[in-house]
């Protein structure tokens, strides 16, 4: 007897269907922000180098070519979810403009959405891709460069690091958590009492992935940005920001589900590397396997990666390696999650302190 077929899923036709109709929704929304003008302005870039998951970006100073580096390599590694240009969202709030200003060799790496049918990525090959993009940068500027990673993409360059040291000058996590102990931040705790466990393996849609922050943390994904949106009505150039913001929020990026699995099991449920029990090449890998200076940037208002989700493994790196810079609250972000990224006072206040701790390291 022939094996009998699975059963097809029957909401599957209805989820398809809503899925679409929140797909048209949100294109649409961004077609009205760009006529009004909120649409992508980036500061002119080349590519330095094609990979299966990421193309690596060098960043020019205006519409001159890209000229011999005076000043320290950075590579930046955005999360993989989003477009990478909240980076870049205006001339006055661009982390890649100010690093450029500030005598810099730019180089960003772009996330490529998984391919359909293709290989599954997980934690250890979106590590390897920056290791890989790493050895790029080094070899086009002749400097050992310093990464630079906000949210997920902080974690994933903390794990490229541990993973080959040699190769990072020094790590600076942008509201990037590395510890996920119960407490550690409300969005954890919100990942973490889930019953159902996440798929190893296909492609979750980025409006889907969104979908699922805002039913897991309405707070943090949906209450904080009206919030925001309300506060920001009496500031023209707060509420610029929160439409440009709210702009980019629209640019979905899908993820690999192994990706998905390994960080939400691996990571928010046991919090393997602080413990340094998380498994990559061969390797375990914790605090001690992380031999570069660190510094993060952290806001106690930030539900996803605050003081407590970097603190705990900083303490178990060597002493003397790390150090963590405080910012205050923000409007016109929209999350504050955002707001080291596109935040008008962090722009004046952190970045240059950010800056002149990479400067003292190179």
């Amino acid at each position: 007897m022939s094996p009998r077929a699975p059963s097809p899923e029957p909401f599957a036709p209805w989820q398809a269907a809503q899925r679409a109709v929140q797909e048209n929704w949100r294109e649409a929304q961004a077609r009205t922000l760009d006529l009004f003008g909120y649409g992508v302005a980036e500061q002119r870039y080349d590519i330095a180098a094609e990979a299966p998951l990421l193309r690596l970006r060098r960043y020019r100073q205006g519409a001159a070519p890209v000229a011999a580096p005076v000043g320290p390599a950075v590579l930046m590694i955005p999360a993989p979810i989003k477009r990478p240009y909240v980076w870049d969202l205006t001339p006055e709030l661009s982390v890649v403009r100010f690093c450029l200003d500030r005598g810099m060799d730019v180089f960003l790496a772009a996330w490529r959405p998984p391919a359909e049918g293709g290989a599954p990525h997980g934690l250890e090959d979106y590590a390897r891709a920056i290791i890989d993009a790493a050895q790029i940068v080094a070899a086009r500027s002749g400097r050992v460069p310093t990464v630079l990673g906000h949210s997920l993409g902080g974690t994933l360059a903390a794990l490229a690091a541990a993973l080959e040291p040699a190769l990072f000058r020094a790590l600076v996590l942008l509201a990037a958590p590395l510890s996920f102990a119960p407490g550690s931040s409300a969005f954890r705790d919100s990942v973490a009492a889930q019953r159902e466990h996440t798929a190893g393996d296909g492609i979750l849609p980025g409006g889907l992935l969104a979908q699922s922050c805002a039913l897991l943390a309405p707070g943090t994904f949906v209450w904080s940005r009206w919030m925001d949106g309300a506060l920001s009505l009496t500031d023209p150039a707060a509420l610029d920001l929160h439409l440009r913001i709210t702009r980019w929020a629209l640019d979905e990026v899908p993820l690999a589900g192994r990706l998905v699995h390994e960080m939400v099991e691996w990571l928010y449920r046991e919090d393997r590397f602080t413990q340094g029990r998380l498994e990559l090449g061969g390797r375990l890998l914790g605090p001690q396997a992380l031999g570069v200076p660190a510094l993060a940037a952290v806001s106690a208002a930030d539900e996803i990666g605050p003081r407590a989700a970097v603190a705990p493994f900083f303490a178990r790196m060597a002493e003397g390696s790390t150090q963590i810079i405080e910012h205050p609250t923000e409007v016109g972000v929209g999350l504050q999650h955002l707001a080291i990224l596109a935040g008008r006072q962090a722009h004046r206040e952190v970045w240059p302190r950010i800056a002149d701790w990479i400067d003292a390291r190179t």
